[in-house]
């Protein structure tokens, strides 16, 4: 059997296996970030050879580092993802009132939105011919982002209720009902700017409804809450093994 010419004599991977690997990763992060660059600058039409222009590389060589237009455009958008949820973490740590921490969490979503049409709309219809559809980063995206809630939810919860937790599954379905509604609104208002509201009114309408929907069943729990109540420190998260735990999505 012939040698891996990647494979030392004494088993150690080659010197130069480690140099290429880190060449492609590399390269990778090259045509991701020109990507992003043209997508933003000019649409979602954009071909591999424009990417690839932008990041000073023929088309074949960009499909050396990617197995396909649809594993490229899947990159893309965890590209886009990751540089939203970088975005999105100081909202997701919430500080000041009810009030306060809702409308920057709307805030700074929306204001993303506005910034980066393009990348956004990406992430909901990827290029010509590759629908995003079905889209794992996205999908993932949206999940971490309703469990962190879920989870922020069961803490605050305990502490209202003296230490009881919320009934099974009660901020669960919470929380995902907060980012579907976030998600909904939002995509419509970004595919039809011809009708749409202004960006402060569309900001202040998914504040005055996620306060809407937090206020409308918390009830359930015998907890009253004020918009203007101090939230306070952030509480510990649940220890590994909640029922929050979910699978790798493969991102």
């Amino acid at each position: 059997m012939a040698e891996d010419r990647h494979t030392r004599n004494d088993g150690r991977p080659d010197g130069r296996d480690t140099r290429w690997t880190g060449h492609r990763a590399e390269r990778r992060d090259q045509v991701l970030t020109a990507a992003l660059a043209v997508i933003g600058r000019e649409g979602t039409t954009v071909s591999v050879a424009a990417i690839g222009a932008e990041a000073g590389m023929p088309r074949s060589v960009v499909y050396r580092i990617f197995r396909s237009r649809e594993d490229l455009d899947e990159q893309i958008r965890a590209r886009i993802t990751d540089d939203l949820m970088t975005a999105l973490s100081p909202a997701l740590d919430p500080k000041g009132t009810i009030r306060e921490a809702i409308e920057l969490a709307a805030a700074t979503y929306v204001g993303w939105v506005a910034l980066h049409p393009h990348l956004h709309r990406f992430l909901g219809t990827g290029s010509p011919g590759q629908p995003a559809a079905g889209s794992r980063a996205v999908a993932g995206t949206r999940t971490a982002v309703a469990l962190h809630l879920a989870r922020l939810l069961d803490t605050y919860a305990e502490r209202f209720l003296d230490g009881e937790a919320a009934p099974t599954g009660f901020n669960l379905n919470l929380a995902f009902g907060m980012v579907g509604l976030v998600d909904g609104v939002v995509n419509q208002w970004a595919a039809h700017p011809e009708s749409r509201s202004s960006l402060d009114d569309l900001t202040h309408f998914l504040s005055d409804a996620l306060w809407g929907l937090l206020a409308g069943v918390t009830p359930r729990l015998g907890i009253k809450l004020d918009p203007d109540q101090p939230i306070g420190p952030v509480p510990e998260p649940p220890e590994p093994g909640t029922p929050y735990d979910v699978p790798d999505d493969g991102r």
